[in-house]
């Protein structure tokens, strides 16, 4: 019965995972969230770069996100070496967990399918990391050849263009590291299933409602879209504004 419930809080913990993600991804599409939002800020920043002929500060700031993702993924090969020798002494290992009075002790088999649980995560958050890092790199070079505000040859739509292409390319960055991340928030959840499969159910749905909650309803959210207008009025024509009138007398 107990590796029933074992397997019961695995799948659901997946369940959650790849749910949320296509929930997520699914409601970026008709619903303002942290994604979509910062999608509209670095498109506008890649207009903005246009019009300014030193790019030191726009490299700098790609700078800076690439050594945010060169972090993690450090972190995570150093997590993957801690984990991998635990694997290799799993019996020494379970014998320092057996005195903590939180845990129940698995058998061997369960015990070495959490830390693999735990392990792929961190391939997978490592992978991530990486390729939002090789992305930013698309980014410098993207910035390095983006046309001078001095170039007559560059037309406005050629420009208009080239920031929306540099735009997505920084947004396809920006999301790889943002799912990495996210798997730092999923692996904390497989650190509870070392104390009960019922606690690792009830973290991973934990997990869920604090990512919807920072990417849908968060006040980092609220402040962001206050910082754009969405919805402007249009100029009315004279001929309306004549119409007004006279329906006013």
């Amino acid at each position: 019965m107990s590796n029933y419930l074992e397997l019961i809080a695995l799948v659901w913990f997946l369940i959650c995972w790849l749910g949320y993600s296509e929930y997520s991804r699914r409601k970026a599409n008709d619903r303002p969230c942290l994604s979509n939002t910062l999608d509209l800020y670095r498109e506008d920043w890649m207009r903005v770069m246009l019009r300014r002929d030193n790019r030191i500060s726009d490299a700098s700031v790609v700078g800076n996100l690439e050594r945010n993702g060169a972090f993690f993924a450090s972190s995570c090969l150093l997590i993957l070496a801690g984990i991998i020798t635990a694997l290799g002494y799993t019996q020494e290992v379970m014998e320092v967990f057996s005195t903590m009075p939180f845990g129940t002790l698995p058998s061997r088999e369960i015990w070495e399918m959490r830390m693999v649980v735990l392990m792929v995560i961190f391939i997978y958050a490592f992978f991530k990391f990486t390729w939002s890092m090789r992305m930013y790199n698309f980014v410098s070079v993207l910035i390095g050849s983006a046309p001078l505000t001095t170039d007559t040859k560059a037309s406005p739509a050629a420009r208009e263009a080239f920031a929306k292409s540099a735009g997505s390319v920084c947004n396809l960055a920006g999301d790889a590291f943002n799912l990495g991340l996210r798997s730092y928030y999923y692996a904390l959840a497989v650190v509870s299933w070392f104390i009960h499969p019922l606690v690792f159910m009830g973290a991973s749905t934990l997990i869920v409602i604090v990512l919807y909650r920072r990417e849908f309803r968060s006040t980092a959210l609220k402040a962001l879209r206050a910082g754009k207008v969405f919805e402007e009025p249009l100029p009315k024509s004279d001929t309306e504004k004549e119409a007004g009138k006279e329906t006013q007398n």
